[in-house]
């Protein structure tokens, strides 16, 4: 049964990226993970990816191009402000400056450093290093 969507895209790509394969299929789509996975790629985390009618809910086909270390979502969905931010990095992230928070915002899905400097609070989706 299927609880989080965005969660198993997430673990699906880590265990991909642990093992050196190549590329990966997401199934189900949906337009968060969409969202989500352009914000990865626009940061250099994974390469292209391609949406795959296939008549249900369709399938993602990405493209890994081994840097991602860990990935995963932040569950609960926390709500933060901008000033908030640096206590998150601290928790999910390794470093300062390393990795990215994936969140939503009034604006859509952002990385964190972006939501930063628009000053847009929002609600915390994801991390990835």
């Amino acid at each position: 049964m299927l609880l989080d969507p965005l969660a198993d895209a997430m673990s699906i790509i880590k265990n991909a990226e642990s093992v050196g394969k190549p590329e990966c299929i997401i199934h189900p789509a949906s337009k968060l993970i969409g969202t989500t996975l352009k914000v990865m790629a626009d940061r250099g985390y994974i390469g292209e990816f391609e949406f795959i009618d296939d008549g249900k809910s369709g399938m993602f086909k990405v493209k890994l191009l081994g840097r991602i270390n860990r990935c995963g979502v932040i569950k609960p969905r926390f709500a933060t402000k901008v000033a908030d931010l640096e206590k998150w990095e601290k928790r999910f992230l390794p470093a300062r400056n390393f990795g990215l928070l994936i969140m939503t915002t009034s604006k859509g899905v952002i990385a964190h450093a972006d939501a930063r400097t628009q000053n847009l609070g929002g609600q915390l989706l994801a991390y990835v290093y």
